[in-house]
């Protein structure tokens, strides 16, 4: 993959990501201001949701690995969107309680750390990976 495809497959998932966060926020905010559920339990429930938009964004336009069987790809990625979701809760949980931030920026911060440092690295170069073309 040259430069010029690479930059924009990392602009495509930056994107797909805001659209996968927008949703997982705008729920976990429902789901703890209104349902009064627990901001951790809360960040389960909307990343689950956000997951499932998340993998068919990338999976059909920011990768285009529609051609790849799609049960490899599932498995992988829920192996991903598990790992995520333990860092996010985790990282809200202790901004929110050590550093005494509001847990709604905890998330941001913790959202952005987790994205561009862990999700991103394994949907590219793991999950949606086509074979060769990423070498």
């Amino acid at each position: 993959m040259n430069k010029k495809s690479s930059f924009l497959v990392f602009i495509k998932a930056q994107a797909s990501a805001f659209i996968g966060g927008l949703v997982d926020y705008s729920i976990m905010i429902v789901c703890t201001e209104l349902a009064h559920i627990h901001y951790t339990v809360s960040i389960l429930i909307s990343g689950l949701i956000g997951a499932v938009v998340n993998f068919m964004i990338n999976r059909y336009w920011t990768y285009q690995a529609d051609k790849i069987e799609v049960k490899g790809q599932l498995l992988k990625f829920i192996a991903v969107v598990i790992g995520s979701i333990l860092l996010k809760s985790s990282g809200t949980y202790l901004f929110t309680n050590w550093l005494k931030v509001d847990y709604k920026i905890s998330r941001v911060i913790t959202d952005i750390l987790v994205s561009l440092g862990f999700n991103y690295t394994l949907q590219t170069y793991w999950v949606f990976r086509k074979g060769e073309a990423l070498k």
